[in-house]
């Protein structure tokens, strides 16, 4: 699977946000990494195994149903939310919690729009793969 511009865009603002932060490592830090850093790893891989099946808009070319797509539905937005949250615990600025507030209501919506669109596009077979998945 090929690394593309939106998964390179992402690992390298991770790793700029790391090397902002990482001066100062206290406990609420180490916490913080301790989310962000596994949660980051996983998104990659989350993406990587979408490979071609990936589109900013809502469409179904590929049903992905491997790896991580295997158990959860959804896994990017999954884990996008814990990378997010590990950076607010890192940085240590709850008042940017209000990032969460908008960020998982979109999630959510943007779920229910591919559901659709897969559900139309794949019919019985993303049911049922539906039905063994979490999110």
């Amino acid at each position: 699977m090929k690394l593309n511009i939106i998964t390179l865009v992402m690992i390298g603002l991770g790793l700029v946000i790391l090397a902002v932060y990482s001066p100062r490592l206290d406990a609420t830090r180490i916490v913080g990494i301790a989310i962000a850093f596994p949660a980051l790893v996983l998104l990659v891989v989350a993406r990587l195994q979408l490979g071609g099946a990936f589109s900013v808009r809502a469409k179904a070319t590929t049903l992905v149903t491997t790896g991580l797509y295997s158990r959860i539905r959804n896994p990017i937005y999954f884990f996008s939310a814990f990378v997010v949250l590990g950076l607010i615990i890192w940085t240590e600025r709850p008042w940017l919690l209000a990032i969460l507030l908008v960020l998982i209501p979109m999630q959510i919506v943007r779920a229910r729009r591919e559901q659709q669109v897969l559900e139309e596009k794949f019919g019985a077979a993303y049911i049922e793969y539906k039905q063994k998945t979490w999110f």
